[in-house]
């Protein structure tokens, strides 16, 4: 037998850590919990967990200070933030702190479950070989995206969605596509979610940042319709 998915449960409302940790385990998911946001951070830096879940509102240190320095110790790290601030500025902060993905409280247990599927889904799945896209060299096993002597640090996400764009052809991708191949949602149509647009947004902040307006400009949006490589 396969070792089983080990997952940190960092949330200090003890009865949502409990219940948590409870339902995850009813799923075959091995649990370990912290109540603070410091230990929380030691315990996943140390590494062995396949995805940690990780309340925004925490003791010690806040969940996006988590995230973020998590994100730089372990860039391949599966992380799912759990909060009841639901606001556009709070989900993308999120996201800018290297999220995978923001599940809003209250929220059901399969809604839950489906997002931490969808996570380990892509986080197990990384591209084996480099690859090229509009004059950008992405190396998957480096997370990094290349031009000239510029690079821009990614993260698992980031290569999934140039990858999937360097193999469209230039064509639109929409949003369904993006959910379904990306964010491993099974029913993408019936999924209500920004994470796509805030993604992106974040993405195009890194490569400007990298890469100035070539990087900030490599994606754009179709009205309607979805996102291509800009021609």
């Amino acid at each position: 037998m396969s070792d089983p998915t080990r997952i940190l449960v960092v949330e200090d409302e003890p009865a949502i850590r409990s219940g948590l940790c409870d339902a995850l385990a009813a799923y075959g998911y091995r649990c370990d919990a912290s109540a603070r946001g410091d230990d929380g951070l030691e315990r996943a830096a140390a590494g062995g967990y396949d995805l940690v879940l990780l309340d925004v509102m925490l003791p010690g240190l806040d969940g996006f200070t988590v995230c973020r320095r998590l994100r730089d110790r372990l860039p391949g790290q599966g992380i799912l933030l759990l909060t009841a601030r639901g606001s556009e500025a709070d989900v993308l902060e999120g996201f800018r702190a290297g999220a995978d993905d923001y599940v809003c409280k209250p929220f059901s247990i399969a809604q839950l479950l489906a997002r931490v599927e969808a996570v380990l889904r892509r986080v197990r799945r990384v591209p084996a070989q480099a690859f090229a896209l509009a004059g950008f060299a992405i190396d998957p096993a480096a997370l990094r995206a290349s031009r000239g002597p510029a690079h821009a640090d990614l993260n698992r996400r980031d290569v999934d969605l140039l990858a999937l764009f360097a193999g469209a052809g230039g064509r639109v991708v929409d949003r369904i596509e993006l959910l379904t191949a990306v964010w491993g949602y099974p029913r993408a149509e019936a999924v209500e979610s920004r994470c796509v647009d805030m993604h992106l947004v974040k993405l195009r902040r890194k490569l400007g940042e990298a890469f100035g307006e070539v990087g900030e400009d490599l994606i754009e949006t179709v009205r309607g319709e979805g996102y291509r490589v800009r021609p």
